[in-house]
């Protein structure tokens, strides 16, 4: 009796701390996890005839009739006599943009490699990805998110002299398939996407259209437990959360919307971390259009997780972290590679 009480403890408690980042739809309930406070100071938005200040600020705008935030880190030595490129990163269902850095890292890389990061929150801690769950308020109402990132960039243009060649989105779960949708509705405006852990939406592949080529970096665990390698129903412990094709058909998808070579160049990375019980095999498209190309990195063994970030949650809830690479590492590398064309 009383591991069975341990049991529904232990249970309830997963359940909150998943919820800061990355499930796919789960009740707004959050603990935020332990973030370094530097990363995050809360500054007044500056404005933009001003120099921002050093570290970064939070900002807000009207989109849609509703008021919507985000977070800036600049990078070490930013000033406006420069262009910068710009990353933007998407949280996960029910998360909000200041728990990222703790997850990624990506303050440590801007700093590292210059480019600014920007953590934006969603409404109600969930992206109108496209699904279409009425359990999910965005989606349940279809909050205009596509308008609330394309006027976001729009804004640092303006303010933060940014590069409009090397615009980059990238995302977890649901921050992953709002990435997929912003490449495929914003592709005049993106320059490449990294969705990590999320496919494409089953109701969008259809529809989507996009009406430029743009570079795509998809990382995927080969057991994520709750967004499905092989698609279908995306699920939060007993919750469904509207559902995704699979990981092959989101490759297919961006393969023949670039205009990609059918056969990809492939290659194993080196096992450098044996104890993690993944393996990660890289998939290369080439030959797109506007010189655009698609990667698959295959993560044999993974869970729903950014490889080389925090173990927010035990494995039995939501799989391994990969640590035979660096994810956000990974994702710039590409990123920078890959500007507008």
């Amino acid at each position: 009796m009383k591991y069975d009480s341990f049991l529904a403890i232990l249970l309830l408690l997963s359940i909150l701390i998943f919820s800061t980042i990355c499930s796919c739809g789960q009740p707004d309930v959050t603990l935020p996890l332990p973030t370094p406070a530097e990363n995050h100071t809360a500054y007044t938005v500056p404005p933009a005839t001003s120099t921002p200040p050093a570290s970064g600020y939070s900002g807000s705008l009207l989109a849609g009739g509703l008021q919507r935030t985000y977070l800036v880190h600049l990078p070490a030595g930013f000033d406006n006599s420069r262009l910068w490129p710009l990353v933007i990163v998407l949280h996960g269902g029910g998360g909000e943009g200041k728990n990222m850095d703790a997850l990624t890292g990506f303050n440590a890389e801007s700093d590292r490699e210059g480019f600014v990061a920007v953590y934006p929150d969603a409404v109600g801690r969930n992206w109108n990805d496209g699904r279409g769950d009425p359990g999910i308020k965005s989606q349940a109402i279809d909050i205009d998110d596509v308008s609330f990132i394309s006027t976001l960039i729009d804004l640092l243009e303006k303010d933060l002299s940014i590069n409009n060649k090397m615009l980059y989105i990238t995302g977890i779960s649901n921050g992953a398939m709002m990435s997929h949708r912003l490449g495929s509705e914003l592709s005049a405006k993106i320059a490449a996407i990294a969705p990590v852990a999320g496919n494409i939406p089953e109701k969008m592949k259809p529809v989507w259209s996009p009406s430029h080529p743009l570079s795509i970096l998809i990382i995927n665990g080969t057991d994520d437990p709750l967004v499905p390698w092989d698609g279908g129903d995306v699920t939060f412990f007993a919750l469904k959360r509207g559902r995704v094709v699979s990981v092959a058909n989101t490759v297919k998808f961006w393969v023949a919307k670039n205009g990609c070579a059918a056969v990809p160049v492939t290659y194993q990375l080196p096992d450098t971390e044996g104890r993690d019980g993944t393996t990660t095999t890289v998939e290369s498209y080439k030959g797109c259009n506007g010189k655009a190309e698609v990667v698959l990195y295959t993560v044999k063994g993974g869970g729903h997780t950014w490889p080389g970030g925090l173990q927010y949650m035990n494995e039995l809830s939501i799989g391994k972290t990969s640590r035979d690479f660096n994810a956000t590492a990974t994702i710039w590398q590409f990123f920078k590679q890959h500007p507008m064309n």
